[in-house]
């Protein structure tokens, strides 16, 4: 079993390699089976029996949260468990069904990097199917390995990806370097590791990574192989010890002084694997052979082999020609206390080798982001493409530390993220194309082939006349438009969408009747050629949309927010939450897959982004909603109870704080069980103590207001005089409608508040009639 990383592009090049170099018979990619784990029996079984989605949920939370945990184990350890079995029959029955399918294969699906190699053709050692086109073996990994059979694993490693498009950025620049030329021994990139800003560096991102190398304050690369091999579960436990051993190591104590030469280099702790092969040599006189043994035995979980290699390395066996602990000296208890440490840890901890591999990746990223930081950012963004939460993420980093993200342009934007500089000459990272939906790869190649071969696009008219065709359609003009693409072309979002259908319906149809040659004689030299031309450039006289609009087109076009953030002015408030959308995503990064925040309590702020109600098996409402805030979204449930109390509170586009606790469950994305919802200023200035000089809630506001607006006018014309009101300077006289034959009044968006309430009430008169239009407050 050999495995390689390579950059993940270009990792099917390595497959078809050993393709064609050992021959198609003879290379093989390896199936993998889904299996039912505890927690997901249960729901599964939950939801065939038809219980309904809280019942199982209730059911499968008494399960404790362990990677390795079954349902025996759980009506050992659980009371809350065991009660709801002895007590409820549908509980007895659903998991009395479950503990027979626990453990059984789920799904089907192709090993992540796992390529079998065989000297004659696979057919000859392995049954083989079909999984999505790819050809797999039958049998797992587990089997390939039993018949000796050699496994490679080639493994994509974004980060590669990332270092190579880095450094090719910087070879633009005229600055070439290769990864093996980037220093390990930087003493500015510790201090930045050491102050926990290791966003995007390779194995340290997480949070509670920052948390400890901000405690460990790594200065070398030895340090960043420790931290790298420590933080996983079973060595990181020892991480106390670890930091407090290099804080003093002159207060480091073995078990054994022989113990000493083997970990003082890790001020005590047991770190890698290498160390335990020593242990069992130096302490219990294991050859070299029979140490490997058992570092494989504790890396597999093989309990059996472990209970008999316990004997051996206490007592020793004279059989196998091993003295044992207690024959070189080493007391009972002592040798006790240090194989059971040690299966404890081996079975996730890495060999020294591996780490130090990492370890260099880490570092080569890290000095990258110290030294070059809009080129490693810009390549970091590139390589999560399609994850919209992560490029979010990352842009909001970008402006906290003064990166400038600049906006996709047509004259100046490439495929993907790229450095770039502002009309101030200002360096950035610029948007590329390719991010933008509907721009695909041959559109945007097309767009930028245009551009460079014959100059920068001079209007969206000059723009549908050079590139219209096959490639480039209205589907991808209309998302450029609305992505700002042409922000700079001299004409606003609006004016382009009214004219680009006519500017590209017309020049398709100038170049059908150019081809067909159907222009007269008594059309040449009278311009009546013109008939055919492409559309006049014309633009209509069209009001730019709104902020909250263009922004929204944005996120539409693109899965993030360019050129400002909804939420911009709740920043401050937001900052001082300790959960938010990127704290959720390094849960999912951390050793145990963020389980063990299960059910935690939590308060989130964000905008509502979505929210809809849907009925229960047993006719109630219940809710989802999606939360939005500064890094990604979020799906929230609102069980029924609480969604009949709530659901006024949750209209898409509120900026909303809601309580309540999360679920996390394995192999899905987070998601809160929402319990309590409130206006997001008033509830965070609430809990900070201050007093807001400004009331949120539009509603507040607009009621206190000393001027308003009151108009009486048909429902269906709400659209109408909302363009309208729209037209005048926004400010803070409310306007309220009051639907012809109705009594309510519906308090009108707040970008349609005016700033001029008598100019506004003069031109409403004039649309609606005098008696229709109300001003109070006016003098």
């Amino acid at each position: 079993d050999i495995d390689m990383d390579f950059c993940y592009e270009r990792r099917q090049e390595v497959i078809d390699y050993v393709t064609r170099k050992y021959g198609s018979d003879r290379v093989c990619q390896i199936i993998t089976f889904g299996t039912m784990a505890a927690r997901g029996v249960v729901r599964d079984v939950a939801r065939v029996l038809g219980y309904s989605y809280a019942e199982g949920d209730r059911v499968s939370r008494a399960i404790p949260m362990a990677l390795d945990m079954t349902l025996d184990k759980a009506l050992q350890i659980s009371p809350d468990l065991k009660t709801m079995v002895e007590n409820e029959e549908p509980v007895r029955r659903l998991i009395d069904t479950a503990k027979k399918l626990e453990g059984m294969p789920r799904h089907a699906s192709t090993h992540a990097a796992g390529v079998l190699i065989t000297g004659e053709p696979v057919t000859h050692f392995v049954p083989l199917q079909r999984n999505d086109e790819v050809i797999t073996t039958q049998y797992p990994m587990g089997i390939i390995s039993d018949l000796g059979l050699l496994k490679m694993d080639f493994l994509g490693l974004r980060t590669l990806t990332v270092i190579r498009d880095a450094l090719d950025m910087l070879k633009n620049e005229g600055l070439d370097i290769r990864p093996e030329d980037i220093p390990m021994d930087d003493p500015k990139v510790f201090d930045m590791i050491s102050q926990g800003e290791t966003d995007g560096v390779f194995q340290l991102e997480s949070g509670g990574m920052r948390q400890f190398l901000t405690a460990m304050k790594p200065r070398s690369f030895e340090d960043i192989i420790a931290a790298i091999s420590l933080y996983r579960p079973g060595p990181m436990d020892s991480i106390p010890k670890y930091i407090a051993g290099k804080e003093h190591p002159e207060r480091v104590t073995y078990e054994t002084p022989l113990l000493q030469p083997i970990l003082d280099v890790t001020y005590g702790c047991m770190v890698y694997q290498e160390q335990v092969m020593q242990i069992v040599r130096d302490l219990a006189g294991y050859s070299m052979g029979r140490s490997d043994l058992v570092r494989r035995a504790m890396a597999k979980k093989k309990h059996d082999v472990m209970a008999r290699e316990r004997q051996v390395f206490i007592y020793g066996s004279e059989e196998l020609g091993v003295p044992g602990a207690i024959r070189n000296g080493v007391s009972l208890e002592a040798a006790e206390k240090i194989f059971d440490e040690m299966t404890a840890f081996a079975s996730y901890a890495f060999n020294k080798p591996h780490a130090a591999c990492y370890a260099v990746v880490s570092l080569q990223t890290a000095w990258l982001k110290y030294h070059h930081p809009h080129e490693f950012m810009a390549a970091l963004m590139n390589s999560v493409k399609g994850n919209a939460g992560k490029i979010a993420l990352y842009i909001q980093y970008c402006r906290k530390h003064s990166i400038p993200v600049l906006p996709p342009d047509i004259n100046k934007s490439r495929r993907a993220f790229a450095v770039d500089t502002d009309a101030k000459g200002t360096k950035g990272i610029r948007f590329g194309l390719g991010f933008v939906k509907n721009a695909g790869g041959s559109a945007v190649d097309a767009i930028v082939r245009e551009r460079e071969n014959r100059g920068p696009y001079q209007t969206i008219f000059d723009f549908c006349r050079r590139v219209s065709g096959e490639d480039v359609n209205k589907r991808t003009v209309e998302s450029l438009i609305k992505a700002g693409c042409f922000d700079g072309l001299g004409a606003n979002r609006a004016q382009c969408m009214m004219v680009y259908e006519a500017a590209m319906d017309s020049e398709t149809e100038y170049r059908k009747q150019n081809v067909l040659g159907q222009v007269s004689f008594f059309d040449m030299g009278t311009g009546g050629g013109d008939l055919f031309s492409p559309a006049r450039e014309i633009f209509p006289d069209a009001k730019e949309f709104s902020l909250r609009e263009l922004l929204n087109q944005e996120k539409e076009m693109t899965g993030v927010y360019i050129s400002g953030h909804p939420l911009d002015e709740y920043a401050e408030l937001l900052d001082a939450l300790p959960v938010n959308t990127q704290t959720l995503a390094e849960y999912a990064e951390r050793p145990d897959k963020g389980l063990s925040e299960d059910g935690r309590k939590v308060t989130m702020g964000g905008l509502v982004a979505a929210s809809r109600g849907k009925a229960t098996k047993k006719g109630e409402l219940m809710g989802f909603v999606t939360l939005e805030d500064l890094y990604g979204q979020v799906e929230g449930l609102v069980f029924p109870r609480v969604w009949a109390r709530i659901s006024h509170q949750l209209n898409e586009d509120d900026a909303v704080l809601l309580s309540g606790r999360l679920s996390i469950r394995e192999d899905e994305d987070p998601k809160i069980i929402i319990e309590e919802a409130e206006d997001l200023r008033t509830g965070m200035e609430t809990r900070l103590g201050r007093k807001s000089a400004k009331p949120a809630d539009p509603a507040v506001r607009a009621k206190d207001s000393a001027v308003r607006l009151y108009v009486h006018a048909p429902l269906q014309d709400m659209e109408k005089l909302s363009r309208l009101l729209q037209s005048f300077e926004r400010g803070d006289a409310p306007v309220y409608l009051q639907p012809m034959g109705e009594k309510r009044l519906i308090l009108l968006p707040e970008d349609c508040w005016q700033a001029d309430a008598a100019a506004c009430a003069a031109a409403l008169r004039q649309v609606c009639g005098d008696a229709n239009v109300k001003a109070v407050g006016l003098s």
